[in-house]
């Protein structure tokens, strides 16, 4: 089938130096978006793909020419219909299982008590993360925050820090109750990533590398491993406050974040409360010029989406409030209820969870 000819672009990262920023949008076009973003497509499809473009970049327009304090543009998903872009989310189920083997909060809230916190923390900075990752269009984001939890813990607790395979609990991790989904693209969760993991260990991308789908597991060679982990209280915001003193943090939100380019997103009706995304905190601050608190989220979009790969949320608190009508699209296992209170931006504070123990093999 004869395809429309576009600049051939070999790496993400040329794309992404390629795409224009919101303020040069106003003359942008459908065809140079083709070139900048590698998107190539039969001719029978191109004037469909435009008119996802067109109503988007309007959209994209309008938001800007606002006076909200984030900016939206233009990336991959600009001319993607809704459903294909829930394939680059991934969970599918929601509420709080009582089976799975967790380990008990209260430490975390002995060690670091509620209000006692850093003003600003960064893990980034300490050198203990990995670079942002590209989930593609496999639903595999619950298994790229776990993994990436993973990676940072372990360099906390014993000062290395590796590159582990999101593709290993794709490929391996059962999930017979369907916690999040059916498993592997399907969608699961980040808590029973790590349950798994610590049975099993976990082992480096380059001996598993991500192919992007489902395929049958090969026996890993485990590098690294956890002794457990802590599956946080529901909307507790004292509760992810402390828990990211001592790591980053396995979320679960409502990510209808395509469009966003930079700045602190603070839109709650835009967002919504319908959990389908898995992500990671990474930290939290204030901006310098709106005086907004925030969330530091890591997203596995690639570093061409947003923040050079991250989301910065607004930090504020238990006041935003909402309820998942549609709790098939969140994080619990079977039974699945109606439906589920969830608190903070996107439902932010609903599912979190983070790994202990850390230790190499």
């Amino acid at each position: 089938m004869k395809l429309l000819a576009a600049l051939a672009l070999t790496a993400c990262a040329t794309a992404s130096a390629a795409a224009p920023k919101w303020h040069q949008l106003e003359t942008y076009t459908f065809e140079q978006y083709l070139v900048d973003f590698n998107k190539q497509y039969p001719v029978s499809g191109l004037a469909s793909r435009r008119s996802l473009f067109d109503k988007q970049l309007q959209s994209v327009r309008q938001h800007n020419a606002g006076t909200s304090t984030y900016k939206q543009g233009v990336n991959k998903f600009t001319d993607m219909t809704p459903s294909e872009f829930q394939m680059h989310k991934g969970a599918k189920r929601s509420a709080r299982p009582m089976s799975i083997n967790e380990i008990s909060h209260n430490e975390l809230l002995q060690t670091i008590k509620a209000g006692d916190y850093a003003d600003e923390i960064d893990w980034r900075k300490e050198g203990v993360t990995t670079p942002v990752k590209n989930q593609g269009g496999c639903g595999s984001c619950w298994a790229f925050s776990g993994t990436e939890v993973l990676e940072t813990h372990v360099a906390i607790q014993t000062g290395k820090l590796i590159e582990m395979a999101p593709q290993e609990f794709v490929s391996c991790m059962p999930n017979p109750d369907e916690c999040g989904g059916t498993g592997g693209c399907e969608g699961a969760t980040q808590w029973l990533l790590f349950d798994y993991a610590a049975q099993n260990g976990m082992t480096t991308e380059e001996s598993y590398p991500y192919t992007a789908r489902d395929s049958q597991c090969k026996t890993p060679e485990p590098v690294a491993n956890i002794t457990g982990y802590v599956r946080l209280p529901t909307n507790d915001y004292d509760a992810l406050m402390a828990a990211t003193q001592l790591s980053s943090v396995a979320i679960t939100v409502s990510a209808s974040w395509g469009a966003y380019e930079s700045g602190v997103f603070n839109d709650v009706d835009a967002c919504g409360f319908e959990l389908d995304h898995g992500v990671v905190v990474e930290g939290y601050g204030t901006d310098s010029t709106s005086g907004e608190e925030y969330w530091l989220v890591r997203n596995s979009w690639g570093t061409s989406w947003g923040e050079d790969g991250y989301i910065r949320l607004l930090r504020n608190g238990e006041d935003t409030v909402g309820t998942d009508t549609n709790p098939a699209d969140g994080v619990a296992c079977k039974p699945y209820p109606e439906t589920q209170e969830v608190k903070g931006i996107c439902g932010m504070l609903s599912d979190s969870s983070y790994a202990t123990g850390g230790y190499l093999l």
